[in-house]
C-alpha cells in the first residue's frame, strides 16, 4: 500500500491544483472515518491523496475488475456492495480496531454533494468501532454544466477540506435503531454544515446549486436505511 500514496499525492498536487485545508485537525493516531461528499469518481483519490494519514476507501464492488480491480486490491481499498453490505463494513470495522484508517463516501452515489441524504453504514462503523470521525468537503471534482462521468481536466483547482472531528457514542438506555438514526442523523448534519462551510471559503460552488441561496444552505436530510 506504501506505493499508492505517491500516486495519490502526484494526482493531488500535480495532475490538478488542490487547495487543501484542515490536515492539522485530523487526529495523528488512533482510528479515524474520513466521510466525504460525492460529486465525481475522483473524489475518493482526492482524497486519499489529500489525506495525512493513509487510508483504506470503500469503492463500488463493480470496479473490481480486470487491471483496475488488481491495483484496487493492491492499494488495499475495500470492495462494497451499495445495496448493502455487511461483510464490507466488517472488514471496515477490523481495519479501524487496527488503529488505521476508512475512507467513505456516505452519499453512496455521485450527485449534487451536499449531504442531503447519507447511507447508515458511517454510523454504524463510529458506533461499532470507537472510531474518530472526519467530515471531508470535496469540491471542484465536477462542477455545473459536466456530466456525472466527466473528469476534470488536469490542473484545474480543486479543494479537499478537513473538518472538525466528530465522535458519535450509544446514550444509556438507548435501542441501536434509536443510536444509529441518531448518530447518522449528526454525522450527515456534521457533513453538510462542513461542505457550506468549505464553499463559503473556497468560493466553488456544488455542481447542481442552482441559486446562492441553495448554494449556502446546509441540509440534513431523513436517514437512509440500514446496513
Amino acid at each position: 500500500m506504501a506505493w499508492s500514496r505517491p500516486v495519490g499525492w502526484f494526482i493531488t498536487h500535480v495532475l490538478y491544483c488542490t487547495s487543501v485545508r484542515g490536515r492539522a485537525k485530523v487526529p495523528v493516531t488512533g482510528p479515524v472515518i474520513f466521510a466525504a461528499n460525492h460529486i465525481s469518481f475522483l473524489d475518493g483519490p482526492l482524497m486519499f491523496g489529500a489525506a495525512p494519514r493513509p487510508m483504506h476507501i470503500l469503492v463500488k464492488k463493480e470496479l473490481f475488475t480486470g487491471f483496475l480491480g488488481q491495483v484496487l486490491r493492491a492499494s488495499g481499498q475495500l470492495p462494497v456492495d451499495r445495496s448493502g453490505d455487511r461483510q464490507a463494513l466488517q472488514l471496515s470495522k477490523n481495519v479501524l480496531d487496527a488503529g488505521r484508517c476508512v475512507g467513505i463516501l456516505p452519499e453512496g452515489t455521485r450527485g449534487s454533494g451536499s449531504a442531503s441524504s447519507i447511507n447508515n453504514g458511517v454510523a454504524w462503523l463510529a458506533l461499532n468501532s470507537g472510531a474518530t470521525v472526519v467530515p471531508v468537503a470535496i469540491l471542484g471534482t465536477r462542477i455545473r454544466g459536466e456530466h456525472l462521468n466527466a473528469l476534470p481536466r488536469p490542473r484545474r483547482q480543486l479543494h479537499v477540506h478537513f473538518g472538525d472531528p466528530l465522535h458519535v457514542t450509544r446514550k444509556p438506555g438507548e435501542t441501536g435503531r434509536v443510536s444509529m438514526d441518531r448518530a447518522g442523523t449528526e454525522i450527515r448534519a456534521a457533513l453538510a454544515q462542513h461542505i457550506q462551510q468549505a464553499i463559503q471559503v473556497s468560493g466553488q460552488p456544488l455542481p447542481l446549486a442552482d441559486s446562492p441561496q441553495k448554494r449556502y444552505e446546509a441540509v440534513a436530510g431523513t436517514p437512509a436505511d440500514h446496513h
